[in-house]
């Protein structure tokens, strides 16, 4: 079997790392010279590697980050020095996923809530974590068209199963009436199986009223908090003081 059959016969079993590697990795074996185990080991890790991205990339693309180049390395602390930066690190490490707990990240606008939120839900991922993220208005309008095509309880499923659904900007837009409703319904299928992280610029007191349902709001918050981690962010606005002077 010459190179090119041998580049033809990996693709065939799914070795697409190795393959891309190959004439690299054989060029390596004559200069060194390089024992047959491990040119073998070298050629495994290759392909065990293009895996592991490929699928980090994956969950990436399944997770619809709205800003997906938002990490922590980017975020700016000192603008907000009173941040509760610990948490935000330990929230990060993931450990209260496999906790099943959640977490309120609260603030006015342009405070970092929403870079927080996906900058821990890519550590997840890289974790290994699988992520949903859903503005607010958006998850809820994908709700309605499920229940207008009959795939309500797959979408809902969906929704109320994966390790952490974080649920952005809640309070931004005017919510359909059956808001109180929906929200109610996944944060009670998530309570204790799954984590949840949302974000909202209303501070808590406001949820009932602009739910028009304290009752729904009451139970939400009952189970977000009962094991649930509070950041509060702000008070200034990172993008006032971006905003071009007028």
């Amino acid at each position: 079997m010459n190179l090119i059959e041998l580049d033809r016969a990996l693709r065939q079993l799914r070795l697409g790392g190795m393959a891309n590697v190959l004439e690299t990795r054989l060029r390596q074996a004559q200069a060194e010279p390089m024992a047959p185990i491990d040119l073998l080991s070298c050629l495994v890790s290759d392909e065990l590697a293009r895996r592991a991205d490929r699928l980090l990339d994956r969950r990436r693309k399944q997770a619809g980050f709205r800003d997906p180049h938002k990490t922590l390395d980017n975020f700016d602390f000192t603008f907000n020095p009173k941040m509760n930066r610990s948490l935000v690190f330990d929230l990060a490490t993931g450990t209260f996923i496999d906790r099943r707990e959640d977490a309120l990240f609260l603030g006015p606008g342009g405070t970092g809530k929403s870079h927080l939120a996906q900058a821990i839900g890519q550590a997840a991922i890289q974790q290994g974590y699988k992520v949903l993220y859903r503005e607010t208005h958006i998850l809820l309008e994908e709700l309605a068209d499920a229940t207008l095509d009959g795939t309500r309880k797959q979408c809902m499923e969906s929704v109320s199963t994966v390790a952490l659904l974080i649920i952005d900007d809640f309070g931004m837009r005017k919510l359909p009436q059956t808001a109180a409703e929906d929200l109610l319904e996944i944060i009670m299928r998530r309570y204790e199986r799954c984590s949840t992280l949302l974000t909202s610029n209303r501070p808590v007191d406001d949820w009932g009223k602009l739910l028009a349902d304290v009752a729904a709001v009451s139970a939400m918050l009952d189970r977000l908090l009962h094991h649930g981690h509070v950041l509060k962010c702000g008070p200034k606005s990172w993008r006032t003081k971006t905003a071009p002077a007028g």
